[in-house]
């Protein structure tokens, strides 16, 4: 699962064979200590999960769940030692399983790794009196971040991941936030992969930590109170964001303020500052639904004032300039309008662009001369900039290939002249642009460098649709290189829920495909907005199953148009796109060649009739809530990939979990590759790679990151028999 935010906000290389021999074997050490099995002897079979009676009964409906017992029910504290020694089974069929691949795995990982330019830096961009910037070295696995004077003088680290992360088997940073006028830098660490960040504060002037620590929070990190205090949301037991705290530079964190606390668990709490900085906004909302509170950033503890109530299905968000509120929303269209309301009367909302059928507005951004719209017109990003006198009249920003992934990038002033865009396409490496408003023009600032060498004249990008089960068309981006055969294999990913567009972009990493012969496939399915609002909601709840048809569908539309062939689509997906894996096995098993699975949302009936787990209040809009209705009960267990999974054979698979993931928990795929080893009738390969310290996202760091993206690949290659095919082209 996968929760949106609800405010707004605005790797890398060819390296020398020493740094590549110490970071092999670095990689495959840390690889085999993590998932070492619990005998030293290889296992020369499966391991198959006890069954358990269990059995529970909603609305008359009894179910059967023998593998219950594999939710350690003291989570998130996991220590069930039969729950523990099963993951680690798991893991030894793993490794001995992708033993004979090793050499093809650490193949795949070096040429992915020559594709990245390993020191490499962020374009630098200017806030305040600074020009800051993130770069990475050779050999390193976390970035450095820096900063110089506008006006001249060294450079200064002002933050090294690397020696954050020292030591330690995972880290990720989160929230990096610095105070208006420079001085301090507020920053938040995941050590474990929970999700649960612990905040410090640095002062750049002097380099010294302050004593102020704030633990258990997740989301931003917000400068208010003229940069002498912070605004932050601390997470329940449950991992919920239910309050906007204030923390006080130089106080203890039991004295924080609470700035607002919400009352609906099913909903979430978000801070961010106005164009200007001056106000404070506090939202609070769920997937369909938002509220939205202001206060003078001056003055965080003076009295919020509440927007516009919280309507059932009307979403909002806001921003403020010279007095004036702009308010995005789809009260009266599904597409969104913007409008905008005074400060002394903030819900009454006036036009300023009303909503489309035919474009799709996605949000906004505030300037001091101009203000940008962003959206989507047949599918395609727009940014568009538009002048308040006249919001109606817009100069689009023309972008040179017919599909593409575009938008606005890191833009932390309020005067600006010049607009940082990011762009990138199917065979076009992620570029930085700057956009001058008053010349129209753009400028090339950086593009992606693959060290190994890249030709874009090999490769080519179409769009197509095909023809879903009901009649929808269903767009579909593909790439492949232009003297591939037709009929080959092709790997198909989409992810499929929350309103999330799967965008056109280019990966470095795909190329160890494409060059083997396929062609990479991103099915633009319903459940995302890639379409519009409505594509989106007619992916959700009720309409659930339209995402997983059109999946299938798509697969067998591209058969039919001589791209491949049966048993040649393979296919990824991961979270809710694992459960869309699920759900296309449980339906049409024989159209794969191997599925690749990550952190599956699979256990969808019961995490959805479980209310004390993190996310599960919140999800409900999504998908249904089978506590209070036998429909939404009936209709999920009719698709839930656990549920539904029966007597047949199913293509071969790899599925990966995360013992302190938060978000799709560690025991549903634990359960549902338990199952499917009890039912399935085939002598395919089952795999399950369990990550023992990490969370969602898997293990961090860049190179961690690749490897597991190299197994992937190489699992895939080891099924569809293209092992031979090693070195690629």
């Amino acid at each position: 699962m996968n929760t949106p935010l609800i405010v707004s906000a605005s790797l890398a290389a060819l390296i020398t064979l020493g740094s590549a021999g110490a970071a092999k074997a670095t990689d495959n050490a840390s690889n085999q200590e993590e998932n070492s099995s619990v005998t030293k002897e290889a296992p020369t079979s499966p391991p198959k999960a006890e069954k358990r009676a269990h059995t529970y009964t909603h609305h008359g409906i009894t179910i059967s769940d023998p593998y219950d017992w594999l939710y350690d029910k003291s989570y998130p504290t996991i220590d069930d030692e039969d729950v523990l020694d099963y993951v680690k089974a798991e893991n030894a069929w793993f490794e001995a399983q992708m033993a004979p691949q090793a050499e093809l795995t650490e193949t795949l990982f070096q040429e992915m790794r020559a594709r990245i330019k390993e020191d490499d830096s962020t374009v630098p961009q200017r806030m305040g009196e600074y020009l800051y910037w993130s770069e990475f070295e050779e050999g390193s696995q976390y970035r450095k971040h820096w900063r110089k004077p506008v006006a001249g003088g060294e450079a200064v680290l002002i933050l090294d991941q690397n020696e954050l992360a020292e030591g330690l088997e995972y880290f990720r940073l989160g929230a990096l936030s610095i105070s208006k006028n420079g001085r301090f830098m507020a920053y938040a660490t995941d050590t474990n992969g929970s999700e649960r960040y612990t905040a410090r504060i640095k002062d750049l002037q002097t380099g010294e930590l302050l004593v102020d620590e704030l633990t258990n929070l997740r989301g931003g990190l917000t400068w208010v109170a003229n940069d002498t205090a912070i605004v932050y949301g601390p997470s329940t037991e449950e991992w919920r964001t239910l309050e906007a705290k204030l923390h006080v530079i130089g106080t203890d964190q039991a004295d924080d303020v609470s700035l607002y606390k919400e009352e609906d668990e099913s909903f979430s709490v978000g801070a961010g500052l106005t164009a200007q900085d001056d106000y404070l906004v506090i939202a609070t909302g769920d997937n369909e639904t938002s509220e939205v509170r202001f206060v003078p950033a001056d003055n965080p503890t003076a009295e919020p004032v509440l927007i516009k109530a919280r309507q059932k299905g009307v979403e909002y968000s806001v921003d403020i300039r010279e007095g004036e509120l702009f308010v995005w929303t789809n009260d009266d269209h599904i597409n969104f309008r913007l409008a905008k309301a005074s400060l002394e009367t903030p819900g009454d909302w006036e036009t300023v662009i009303a909503g489309s059928d035919e474009f799709y507005l996605t949000g906004f951004d505030l300037f001091k001369d101009f203000f940008v719209t962003e959206g989507r017109l047949n599918g395609l990003d727009q940014v568009q900039i538009r002048q308040y006198d006249a919001p109606t009249a817009l100069s689009s920003i023309e972008f040179p290939e017919a599909s593409y992934d575009a938008g606005l990038s890191n833009n932390p002033e309020y005067d600006q002249t010049k607009l940082r865009l990011s762009y990138e396409s199917m065979i076009t490496p992620d570029t930085v642009f700057d956009y001058d408003v008053a010349a129209r023009s753009l400028e090339k600032l950086k593009q992606q460098e693959i060290p190994s060498g890249y030709d874009a004249s090999l490769y080519v990008t179409e769009r197509t649709e095909i023809q879903a089960r009901d009649g929808t068309m269903v767009p579909v981006s593909v790439v492949m290189r232009k003297d591939r055969p037709a009929g080959g294999p092709l790997h198909l990913y989409a992810y499929g829920a929350y309103g999330y567009a799967v965008p056109p972009g280019f990966s470095t990493t795909r190329l160890s495909l494409v060059d083997r012969g396929f062609a990479y496939a991103i099915a633009h399915i319903r459940g995302g907005d890639d379409l519009g609002r409505r594509w989106y909601l007619q992916g959700k709840l009720n309409e659930r199953t339209n995402t997983f048809n059109d999946f299938v569908d798509v697969g067998r539309g591209l058969i039919a148009k001589g791209y491949t062939a049966e048993g040649k689509v393979t296919a990824s997906g991961g979270s809710a796109g694992g459960e869309l894996m699920g759900a296309i096995i449980n339906q049409d098993p024989s159209q794969y060649g191997a599925i690749v699975s990550h952190v599956p949302f699979v256990d969808v009936l019961n995490t959805m009739l479980n209310d004390k787990l993190p996310l599960t209040p919140g999800e409900w809009q999504e998908w249904g809530n089978p506590i209070e209705s036998k429909q939404a009960f009936a209709y999920i267990l009719s698709y839930s990939p656990y549920d539904q999974v029966s007597a047949q054979d199913y293509p071969p698979m790899l599925v990966t979990a995360g013992l302190n993931d938060p978000r799709v928990t560690y025991w549903e795929p634990a359960k549902w590759v338990a199952k499917l080893r009890e039912y399935k009738t085939d002598d395919n390969v089952l795999l399950m790679k369990t990550n023992m310290g990490a969370g969602h996202g898997g293990k961090s760091g860049r190179w961690n990151s690749l490897y597991e993206t190299a197994e992937e690949f190489a699992f895939i290659l080891w099924q569809m028999g293209m092992t031979d095919e090693a070195e690629g082209e």
